[in-house]
Protein backbone atom coordinates (compact mmCIF):
# COMPACT_ATOMS: atom_id res chain seq x y z
CA UNK A 1 0.00 0.00 0.00
CA UNK A 2 3.27 2.46 0.70
CA UNK A 3 4.01 1.94 -2.92
CA UNK A 4 0.61 2.63 -4.49
CA UNK A 5 0.67 6.42 -2.18
CA UNK A 6 3.87 7.20 -3.15
CA UNK A 7 3.25 6.62 -6.33
CA UNK A 8 0.21 8.86 -6.11
CA UNK A 9 1.83 11.58 -4.73
CA UNK A 10 4.62 11.83 -7.38
CA UNK A 11 1.73 11.53 -10.03
CA UNK A 12 -0.09 14.20 -8.37
CA UNK A 13 2.76 16.37 -8.63
CA UNK A 14 3.45 16.28 -11.78
CA UNK A 15 -0.16 16.84 -12.87
CA UNK A 16 -0.71 19.30 -10.85
CA UNK A 17 2.64 21.31 -12.54
CA UNK A 18 1.05 20.51 -16.12
CA UNK A 19 -2.34 21.29 -15.36
CA UNK A 20 -2.96 25.00 -16.65
CA UNK A 21 -1.22 23.44 -19.95
CA UNK A 22 -3.29 21.25 -20.36
CA UNK A 23 -6.74 23.09 -19.46
CA UNK A 24 -5.50 25.89 -22.04
CA UNK A 25 -4.49 23.14 -24.78
CA UNK A 26 -7.78 22.08 -24.68
CA UNK A 27 -9.64 24.61 -24.28
CA UNK A 28 -8.26 26.12 -27.69
CA UNK A 29 -8.94 22.66 -29.27
CA UNK A 30 -12.73 22.57 -28.32
CA UNK A 31 -12.97 25.85 -29.51
CA UNK A 32 -11.86 25.42 -32.92
CA UNK A 33 -14.16 21.78 -33.10
CA UNK A 34 -16.63 24.12 -32.25
CA UNK A 35 -15.74 26.92 -35.56
CA UNK A 36 -14.97 23.90 -37.91
CA UNK A 37 -18.36 22.35 -37.35
CA UNK A 38 -20.82 25.68 -37.04
CA UNK A 39 -18.90 26.97 -39.94
CA UNK A 40 -17.47 26.15 -43.49
CA UNK A 41 -14.53 25.41 -43.48
CA UNK A 42 -12.28 28.56 -44.34
CA UNK A 43 -8.39 28.33 -45.37
CA UNK A 44 -7.81 30.41 -42.20
CA UNK A 45 -9.74 30.86 -38.77
CA UNK A 46 -10.60 34.56 -38.18
CA UNK A 47 -8.33 36.20 -36.14
CA UNK A 48 -10.78 37.19 -33.69
CA UNK A 49 -11.61 33.68 -33.00
CA UNK A 50 -7.86 33.24 -31.57
CA UNK A 51 -8.24 36.33 -29.69
CA UNK A 52 -11.27 34.68 -27.75
CA UNK A 53 -9.73 31.35 -27.27
CA UNK A 54 -6.61 33.44 -25.95
CA UNK A 55 -9.23 35.73 -24.08
CA UNK A 56 -11.01 32.44 -22.17
CA UNK A 57 -7.31 30.80 -21.53
CA UNK A 58 -5.85 33.94 -19.98
CA UNK A 59 -9.07 34.24 -17.84
CA UNK A 60 -9.06 30.47 -17.31
CA UNK A 61 -5.33 30.80 -15.74
CA UNK A 62 -6.11 33.88 -14.08
CA UNK A 63 -8.34 31.37 -11.48
CA UNK A 64 -5.65 28.83 -11.23
CA UNK A 65 -3.55 29.66 -7.94
CA UNK A 66 -0.49 31.60 -8.01
CA UNK A 67 2.32 32.07 -5.42
CA UNK A 68 1.59 34.46 -2.95
CA UNK A 69 5.51 36.54 -3.31
CA UNK A 70 6.07 39.07 -0.90
CA UNK A 71 6.14 42.89 -2.64
CA UNK A 72 9.00 43.78 -4.38
CA UNK A 73 11.61 46.57 -4.27
CA UNK A 74 13.17 48.61 -7.20
CA UNK A 75 15.88 46.78 -6.86
CA UNK A 76 14.66 42.97 -6.42
CA UNK A 77 13.00 44.34 -9.73
CA UNK A 78 15.80 45.53 -11.63
CA UNK A 79 17.83 42.21 -10.71
CA UNK A 80 14.58 40.16 -12.07
CA UNK A 81 15.07 41.68 -15.29
CA UNK A 82 18.75 41.12 -15.18
CA UNK A 83 18.14 36.89 -15.21
CA UNK A 84 16.78 36.86 -18.38
CA UNK A 85 19.89 38.40 -19.99
CA UNK A 86 21.73 36.32 -22.56
CA UNK A 87 24.84 35.06 -21.07
CA UNK A 88 28.11 37.09 -21.88
CA UNK A 89 30.97 35.63 -23.48
CA UNK A 90 29.22 34.69 -26.35
CA UNK A 91 31.50 36.57 -28.84
CA UNK A 92 34.46 33.69 -27.65
CA UNK A 93 32.35 30.93 -27.24
CA UNK A 94 29.03 30.95 -29.25
CA UNK A 95 28.31 27.43 -29.03
CA UNK A 96 28.79 24.78 -26.53
CA UNK A 97 29.50 20.94 -26.81
CA UNK A 98 27.09 18.24 -27.19
CA UNK A 99 26.00 16.67 -23.97
CA UNK A 100 27.90 20.01 -21.88
CA UNK A 101 27.16 19.43 -18.39
CA UNK A 102 26.24 23.18 -17.07
CA UNK A 103 27.82 24.48 -13.93
CA UNK A 104 25.51 26.56 -10.87
CA UNK A 105 28.18 28.13 -8.79
CA UNK A 106 25.85 29.94 -5.69
CA UNK A 107 27.29 32.75 -4.00
CA UNK A 108 26.24 35.36 -1.00
CA UNK A 109 29.36 37.69 -0.07
CA UNK A 110 32.52 36.24 0.23
CA UNK A 111 34.64 37.44 -2.63
CA UNK A 112 37.73 36.37 -1.19
CA UNK A 113 36.27 33.15 -1.94
CA UNK A 114 34.99 33.54 -4.96
CA UNK A 115 38.30 35.23 -6.56
CA UNK A 116 40.21 31.36 -5.53
CA UNK A 117 37.02 29.06 -6.85
CA UNK A 118 36.71 32.00 -10.39
CA UNK A 119 40.89 31.31 -10.67
CA UNK A 120 40.70 27.39 -10.36
CA UNK A 121 37.57 27.33 -13.13
CA UNK A 122 40.15 28.93 -15.54
CA UNK A 123 42.32 25.86 -14.96
CA UNK A 124 39.43 23.52 -15.74
CA UNK A 125 39.92 21.16 -18.58
CA UNK A 126 37.01 21.87 -21.17
CA UNK A 127 35.50 24.55 -19.12
CA UNK A 128 35.14 26.85 -22.28
CA UNK A 129 32.81 23.85 -23.53
CA UNK A 130 30.01 24.58 -20.89
CA UNK A 131 27.97 27.43 -19.21
CA UNK A 132 28.36 28.85 -16.10
CA UNK A 133 25.42 30.27 -14.12
CA UNK A 134 26.83 32.29 -11.41
CA UNK A 135 23.30 32.44 -8.57
CA UNK A 136 23.62 35.42 -6.56
CA UNK A 137 22.28 35.41 -2.72
CA UNK A 138 21.68 39.68 -2.66
CA UNK A 139 23.75 42.04 -4.96
CA UNK A 140 27.23 43.02 -3.42
CA UNK A 141 29.50 45.26 -6.13
CA UNK A 142 32.72 43.45 -5.68
CA UNK A 143 31.23 40.06 -6.09
CA UNK A 144 29.59 41.82 -9.07
CA UNK A 145 32.98 42.75 -10.67
CA UNK A 146 34.60 39.24 -10.42
CA UNK A 147 32.28 37.40 -11.87
CA UNK A 148 32.45 40.52 -14.91
CA UNK A 149 36.05 39.68 -15.46
CA UNK A 150 35.71 35.42 -16.62
CA UNK A 151 36.67 35.19 -20.06
CA UNK A 152 37.34 31.66 -20.05
CA UNK A 153 33.68 30.53 -21.09
CA UNK A 154 30.10 31.53 -21.49
CA UNK A 155 28.75 33.16 -17.91
CA UNK A 156 25.48 34.03 -17.49
CA UNK A 157 24.68 35.60 -13.99
CA UNK A 158 21.19 35.44 -12.09
CA UNK A 159 20.28 36.95 -8.60
CA UNK A 160 18.05 35.82 -5.75
CA UNK A 161 14.31 38.54 -6.25
CA UNK A 162 13.45 37.51 -2.87
CA UNK A 163 16.72 37.51 -1.24
CA UNK A 164 16.36 38.79 2.19
CA UNK A 165 19.42 41.09 1.69
CA UNK A 166 17.22 43.26 -1.06
CA UNK A 167 14.72 43.66 1.51
CA UNK A 168 16.49 46.27 5.02
CA UNK A 169 13.07 46.59 6.41
CA UNK A 170 10.09 44.04 5.22
CA UNK A 171 10.18 40.25 4.83
CA UNK A 172 11.70 38.23 3.65
CA UNK A 173 14.11 40.49 5.22
CA UNK A 174 13.89 42.64 8.63
CA UNK A 175 10.55 44.55 9.86
CA UNK A 176 10.12 46.45 12.16
CA UNK A 177 7.22 44.36 13.72
CA UNK A 178 9.12 40.83 13.79
CA UNK A 179 9.36 39.27 17.16
CA UNK A 180 12.95 39.08 18.21
CA UNK A 181 13.21 37.44 21.83
CA UNK A 182 11.91 34.28 23.27
CA UNK A 183 8.51 34.84 24.11
CA UNK A 184 7.76 37.60 22.12
CA UNK A 185 4.94 36.45 20.42
CA UNK A 186 2.90 35.30 23.86
CA UNK A 187 2.84 39.56 24.00
CA UNK A 188 0.57 39.34 20.99
CA UNK A 189 2.57 42.75 19.91
CA UNK A 190 5.08 41.14 17.23
CA UNK A 191 4.97 39.00 13.67
CA UNK A 192 6.69 35.30 13.87
CA UNK A 193 6.55 32.10 14.48
CA UNK A 194 9.27 31.13 16.81
CA UNK A 195 11.69 27.25 16.25
CA UNK A 196 11.14 24.32 18.59
CA UNK A 197 13.82 26.05 20.68
CA UNK A 198 12.18 29.39 21.06
CA UNK A 199 14.16 31.13 19.06
CA UNK A 200 12.87 33.93 16.10
CA UNK A 201 13.77 33.80 12.60
CA UNK A 202 17.41 35.79 11.38
CA UNK A 203 17.19 36.81 7.58
CA UNK A 204 20.61 35.82 7.52
CA UNK A 205 20.62 32.59 8.59
CA UNK A 206 17.21 31.59 6.49
CA UNK A 207 18.80 33.17 3.19
CA UNK A 208 21.17 30.06 3.00
CA UNK A 209 17.75 27.35 2.82
CA UNK A 210 15.55 29.86 0.92
CA UNK A 211 18.71 31.08 -1.85
CA UNK A 212 19.41 27.33 -2.70
CA UNK A 213 15.43 26.72 -3.31
CA UNK A 214 15.19 29.52 -5.54
CA UNK A 215 17.56 28.63 -7.51
CA UNK A 216 17.06 25.17 -8.20
CA UNK A 217 13.30 26.04 -9.31
CA UNK A 218 14.57 28.92 -11.38
CA UNK A 219 17.45 26.93 -12.57
CA UNK A 220 15.54 23.81 -13.48
CA UNK A 221 12.40 25.33 -14.49
CA UNK A 222 13.21 29.10 -14.82
CA UNK A 223 15.48 30.08 -16.92
CA UNK A 224 15.34 30.16 -21.04
CA UNK A 225 19.06 28.61 -21.07
CA UNK A 226 18.28 25.56 -18.83
CA UNK A 227 14.37 24.51 -18.26
CA UNK A 228 14.71 22.34 -21.32
CA UNK A 229 18.09 20.54 -20.14
CA UNK A 230 16.97 16.78 -19.10
CA UNK A 231 20.80 15.96 -18.42
CA UNK A 232 22.60 16.16 -15.34
CA UNK A 233 23.52 19.85 -13.70
CA UNK A 234 26.78 20.53 -11.43
CA UNK A 235 25.93 22.83 -8.31
CA UNK A 236 29.15 24.05 -6.63
CA UNK A 237 29.95 26.97 -4.05
CA UNK A 238 31.91 30.12 -3.25
CA UNK A 239 34.10 27.76 -1.17
CA UNK A 240 34.72 24.62 -3.29
CA UNK A 241 38.34 24.39 -5.26
CA UNK A 242 37.75 22.97 -8.60
CA UNK A 243 40.53 21.06 -9.39
CA UNK A 244 41.83 20.90 -13.29
CA UNK A 245 40.17 16.89 -13.82
CA UNK A 246 36.59 18.03 -12.33
CA UNK A 247 34.64 18.64 -15.88
CA UNK A 248 36.22 15.60 -17.92
CA UNK A 249 35.65 13.10 -14.17
CA UNK A 250 32.06 14.56 -13.75
CA UNK A 251 31.31 13.72 -17.63
CA UNK A 252 32.40 10.19 -16.99
CA UNK A 253 30.85 9.48 -13.77
CA UNK A 254 27.09 10.99 -14.95
CA UNK A 255 27.93 7.98 -17.71
CA UNK A 256 28.72 5.49 -15.63
CA UNK A 257 26.09 6.26 -12.99
CA UNK A 258 23.23 4.58 -15.10
CA UNK A 259 25.27 1.53 -16.21
CA UNK A 260 26.61 0.79 -12.72
CA UNK A 261 24.84 2.52 -9.90
CA UNK A 262 21.45 1.76 -10.36
CA UNK A 263 20.76 3.57 -7.04
CA UNK A 264 22.85 6.51 -7.31
CA UNK A 265 20.26 9.67 -8.13
CA UNK A 266 24.14 11.88 -8.47
CA UNK A 267 27.46 12.02 -9.31
CA UNK A 268 30.16 13.85 -6.80
CA UNK A 269 33.39 15.59 -7.29
CA UNK A 270 34.09 14.91 -3.91
CA UNK A 271 33.47 12.29 -0.96
CA UNK A 272 30.72 13.53 1.79
CA UNK A 273 33.03 13.98 4.13
CA UNK A 274 34.03 16.86 3.16
CA UNK A 275 37.65 16.41 5.59
CA UNK A 276 38.36 14.09 3.38
CA UNK A 277 40.58 13.44 0.06
CA UNK A 278 39.11 9.93 -1.02
CA UNK A 279 40.13 6.84 -0.49
CA UNK A 280 42.17 6.47 -3.61
CA UNK A 281 43.66 2.86 -5.19
CA UNK A 282 41.39 2.01 -8.43
CA UNK A 283 37.67 1.68 -7.45
CA UNK A 284 34.64 3.92 -7.61
CA UNK A 285 32.77 5.12 -4.43
CA UNK A 286 28.49 4.82 -4.12
CA UNK A 287 27.92 6.75 -0.55
CA UNK A 288 25.43 9.38 0.40
CA UNK A 289 24.94 12.39 -1.69
CA UNK A 290 27.54 14.96 -0.16
CA UNK A 291 27.35 19.06 -0.55
CA UNK A 292 30.50 19.71 -2.25
CA UNK A 293 30.29 19.19 -6.32
CA UNK A 294 26.93 17.42 -6.86
CA UNK A 295 25.48 16.51 -10.09
CA UNK A 296 22.31 15.03 -10.92
CA UNK A 297 19.51 15.05 -14.08
CA UNK A 298 15.97 16.43 -14.32
CA UNK A 299 14.40 12.84 -13.56
CA UNK A 300 16.03 13.69 -10.08
CA UNK A 301 14.85 17.17 -9.58
CA UNK A 302 11.43 16.53 -10.88
CA UNK A 303 11.42 13.69 -7.46
CA UNK A 304 12.73 16.26 -4.91
CA UNK A 305 10.33 19.16 -6.41
CA UNK A 306 7.75 16.49 -5.16
CA UNK A 307 9.19 16.85 -1.88
CA UNK A 308 8.57 20.74 -1.31
CA UNK A 309 6.53 19.88 1.48
CA UNK A 310 8.81 18.43 3.25
CA UNK A 311 11.69 20.55 2.41
CA UNK A 312 10.14 23.62 3.35
CA UNK A 313 8.56 23.10 6.29
CA UNK A 314 11.14 21.24 8.32
CA UNK A 315 12.27 23.11 11.11
CA UNK A 316 16.38 23.35 9.70
CA UNK A 317 17.58 26.42 8.23
CA UNK A 318 20.75 24.09 6.01
CA UNK A 319 19.46 22.91 2.93
CA UNK A 320 21.80 20.10 2.91
CA UNK A 321 20.72 18.65 6.14
CA UNK A 322 17.07 19.32 5.58
CA UNK A 323 17.76 16.94 2.44
CA UNK A 324 19.50 14.48 4.46
CA UNK A 325 17.12 14.15 7.17
CA UNK A 326 13.93 14.79 5.29
CA UNK A 327 13.52 14.37 1.24
CA UNK A 328 16.22 11.67 0.68
CA UNK A 329 14.51 9.44 3.57
CA UNK A 330 11.32 9.66 1.73
CA UNK A 331 12.40 8.69 -1.80
CA UNK A 332 11.64 5.49 -0.80
CA UNK A 333 14.76 3.02 -1.39
CA UNK A 334 18.78 3.55 -1.13
CA UNK A 335 20.02 6.97 -2.02
CA UNK A 336 23.35 6.82 -3.47
CA UNK A 337 25.70 9.18 -5.63
CA UNK A 338 28.71 8.11 -7.29
CA UNK A 339 32.27 9.38 -6.59
CA UNK A 340 35.81 8.22 -7.80
CA UNK A 341 38.51 7.59 -5.17
CA UNK A 342 39.99 10.85 -5.02
CA UNK A 343 38.78 14.18 -5.15
CA UNK A 344 38.36 16.80 -8.06
CA UNK A 345 36.82 19.68 -5.67
CA UNK A 346 37.84 20.71 -1.64
CA UNK A 347 36.06 22.57 0.59
CA UNK A 348 37.93 24.83 1.70
CA UNK A 349 36.04 27.76 3.90
CA UNK A 350 35.90 28.91 7.26
CA UNK A 351 33.47 31.36 7.37
CA UNK A 352 30.08 30.62 6.81
CA UNK A 353 27.88 31.64 4.23
CA UNK A 354 25.68 33.98 6.31
CA UNK A 355 29.21 35.39 8.08
CA UNK A 356 30.31 37.87 5.22
CA UNK A 357 31.02 41.56 5.34
CA UNK A 358 29.50 44.09 5.88
CA UNK A 359 28.41 42.96 9.86
CA UNK A 360 29.96 44.25 13.33
CA UNK A 361 31.50 41.20 13.64
CA UNK A 362 32.54 39.66 10.04
CA UNK A 363 33.96 36.72 10.08
CA UNK A 364 37.81 37.37 9.26
CA UNK A 365 39.34 35.07 6.34
CA UNK A 366 42.37 36.14 4.12
CA UNK A 367 41.30 33.58 1.58
CA UNK A 368 44.84 31.84 2.13
CA UNK A 369 43.97 28.51 0.82
CA UNK A 370 46.60 25.42 0.57
CA UNK A 371 45.11 23.25 -1.25
CA UNK A 372 47.86 20.82 -3.64
CA UNK A 373 47.19 20.10 -6.62
CA UNK A 374 49.12 17.04 -7.97
CA UNK A 375 49.71 15.95 -11.82
CA UNK A 376 47.05 13.17 -11.29
CA UNK A 377 44.77 16.00 -10.52
CA UNK A 378 45.05 17.88 -13.97
CA UNK A 379 43.95 15.10 -15.88
CA UNK A 380 41.04 12.21 -15.69
CA UNK A 381 41.61 9.64 -13.24
CA UNK A 382 38.79 7.93 -13.35
CA UNK A 383 38.21 4.51 -15.50
CA UNK A 384 35.46 2.92 -16.65
CA UNK A 385 35.99 -0.80 -16.34
CA UNK A 386 36.60 -0.09 -12.06
CA UNK A 387 34.10 -1.78 -9.64
CA UNK A 388 31.68 0.12 -7.13
CA UNK A 389 32.30 -0.43 -3.46
CA UNK A 390 29.00 0.77 -1.74
CA UNK A 391 29.50 3.03 1.80
CA UNK A 392 26.26 2.00 4.11
CA UNK A 393 25.40 3.02 7.13
CA UNK A 394 27.11 6.22 7.42
CA UNK A 395 27.08 8.56 10.16
CA UNK A 396 25.77 11.50 9.94
CA UNK A 397 22.07 13.55 9.79
CA UNK A 398 19.48 11.33 8.35
CA UNK A 399 15.79 10.02 9.19
CA UNK A 400 14.44 11.15 12.86
CA UNK A 401 17.20 14.15 13.03
CA UNK A 402 14.21 17.12 13.90
CA UNK A 403 16.75 19.74 12.96
CA UNK A 404 18.77 22.67 14.33
CA UNK A 405 15.89 25.15 14.19
CA UNK A 406 16.25 28.33 12.72
CA UNK A 407 13.39 27.70 10.53
CA UNK A 408 10.37 28.16 12.40
CA UNK A 409 8.78 31.06 11.06
CA UNK A 410 5.33 30.54 8.79
CA UNK A 411 6.31 32.98 6.57
CA UNK A 412 9.31 31.44 5.62
CA UNK A 413 7.71 28.28 4.82
CA UNK A 414 5.45 29.98 2.64
CA UNK A 415 7.77 31.65 0.52
CA UNK A 416 9.64 28.28 0.20
CA UNK A 417 6.29 26.77 -0.94
CA UNK A 418 5.89 29.21 -3.41
CA UNK A 419 9.07 29.06 -4.91
CA UNK A 420 8.08 25.86 -5.53
CA UNK A 421 5.05 27.27 -7.53
CA UNK A 422 7.14 30.09 -9.59
CA UNK A 423 6.83 27.88 -13.11
CA UNK A 424 3.60 26.34 -13.60
CA UNK A 425 4.70 26.36 -17.52
CA UNK A 426 8.01 25.80 -18.17
CA UNK A 427 9.17 22.34 -16.93
CA UNK A 428 8.27 20.61 -20.35
CA UNK A 429 5.74 18.38 -20.21
CA UNK A 430 7.08 15.06 -21.80
CA UNK A 431 10.20 15.20 -19.05
CA UNK A 432 7.78 14.79 -16.26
Amino acid sequence: MGFYRNARVKDAAAFRRVLPLILVTLVAVLFLVYLLRTHSVPHTVPMSSFEQVKRYSDRLLDNIKKPKLPNRSSLSILLEQRNSLPPRNLDLFPTLEKDYIPIVLYVHNRPQYLDIVVKSLSAVEGISETLLIVSHDGYFEEMNKIIDGIRFCQVKQIFAPYSPHLYPDSFPGVSSSDCREKGDSQKGKCTGNPDQYGNYRSPKIVSLKHHWWWMMNTVWDGLNETRGHAGHILFIEEDHFIFPNAYRNIQLLVELKSKKCHECYAANLAPSDVTAKGEGGQILIAEKIGNVGYAFNRTVWNKFHSKARDFCLFDEYNWDITMWATVYPSLGGPVYTLRGPRRSAAHFGKCGLHQGQGEKSPCIDNGVVNIEVEENDKVRNLHSDWNVDYIVNQQGYKAGFKGWGGWGDDRDHQLCLDFADMYPLQTPYHLL
